[in-house]
């Protein structure tokens, strides 16, 4: 637990001093009553007389305790519901995810993982489906219906090469229709070939049509993009630059790495094609948006990633105040110790 202003902490030293003015003050009142045989008094009033004495004090107390740290504006890590309320699922169809070395095949893999997800969402949220290749292209605009969801799923078609930067600037399109991003430019435009001609131009690209005013990453909660891919980037834009362009809109990219640490070999036109993810610029996407990356080795491995976020996006853990909690508790407290004082000796603490 954490205080906005822990400087009103020290108030909590009133505590200790009213307790030693409460033992001085009963061991004053023991020593100005004189009686026959104390014994009997004892007896009389019994241990559960003598100990209930004690409870009304006991509550003020703890309340003056729950007022004094609700001062200090504490707040703690608490599990609430997600604002996340879109979800746009970036999925990798390359060539690449013809490979067996994840039983059946990575892409019948990813695409029974990604319809479990999309039908164990919280019905609130709505999910859509970018997928890209040697571009990117929106399969599925965000939707609640989770049969046109799975559709959309099941008509992936694989193509040559690996875009990732372009399926996240696609994906940052679907979000944020109204700001005009140039997909023509930056996704489909000539200007992007080969990771080599990428680096060799000189011609800046016009990534967007209007300024755009950056926010903290990841503070956009409202939605988020869960990008897969089991390979590296052989054309588009530089996937660290649209990372980049989504840590500027507060958009968190969660990465998955989807295939097997060792890799695996793939048959394009008759030739067998050794293929392994970029996990080093995957960690880097995560990082960049403040988002989380992971590695799935197999199909049973990729669901559990897939069903760890779908509880992400319905309960999340986020840092927040419970002052509010602090002040009910000592309200409470206080009611309870005015009312047993009334109760068992006719007045108030």
């Amino acid at each position: 637990m954490s205080f906005v202003w822990p400087q009103y902490l020290w108030l909590l030293l009133i505590v200790p001093v009213l307790v030693a003015a409460y033992v001085a003050v009963l061991r004053r009142k023991k020593a100005a009553v004189r009686y026959a045989s104390i014994g009997l008094v004892k007896a009389a009033i019994g241990p559960a007389q003598r100990f209930r004495r004690h409870v009304p004090p006991l509550l003020f107390l703890l309340a003056l305790i729950g007022v004094l740290i609700a001062i200090a504006r504490p707040s703690a890590m608490v599990t609430l519901p997600s604002d996340a309320r879109t979800v746009i699922m970036a999925m990798d169809v390359s060539l690449s995810m013809r490979a067996t070395d994840v039983d059946p095949s990575r892409i019948v893999a990813a695409q029974t993982a990604a319809k479990q997800f999309v039908q164990d969402l919280p019905a609130d949220i709505r999910a859509g489906i970018v997928t890209f290749a040697g571009t990117a292209l929106l399969v599925q605009p965000p939707t609640k219906n989770r049969e046109d969801l799975v559709a959309a799923i099941e008509r992936f078609q694989l193509q040559r090469h690996t875009a990732i930067g372009s399926g996240i600037i696609l994906s940052l399109a679907t979000l944020f229709p109204e700001e005009g991003i140039d997909l023509e430019q930056v996704v489909f435009g000539n200007n992007w070939g080969s990771r080599d001609a990428a680096r060799k131009t000189d011609k800046p690209v016009k990534q967007q049509k209007k300024e755009v005013k950056s926010v903290p990453a990841g503070s956009y909660t409202s939605a988020a993009i869960i990008l897969l891919t089991d390979g590296r980037r052989t054309t588009g834009p530089d996937p660290l630059d649209a990372a980049r362009m989504a840590a500027n809109h507060g958009v968190r990219v969660f990465t998955v790495g989807f295939g097997s640490n060792a890799g695996g070999s793939v048959d394009i036109d008759g030739m067998s094609i050794y293929m392994r993810f970029d996990e080093e610029t995957l960690k880097s996407i995560a990082g960049i948006t403040q988002a989380e990356y992971f590695h799935a080795s197999s199909a049973t491995a990729l669901t559990k990633i897939y069903e760890g976020l779908n509880t992400k996006f319905a309960l999340e853990r986020k840092e927040t105040e419970i002052t509010a909690l602090f002040a009910a508790a000592a309200a409470l407290l206080a009611v309870a110790s005015a009312t047993l004082s009334l109760l068992w000796f006719n007045r108030i603490v």
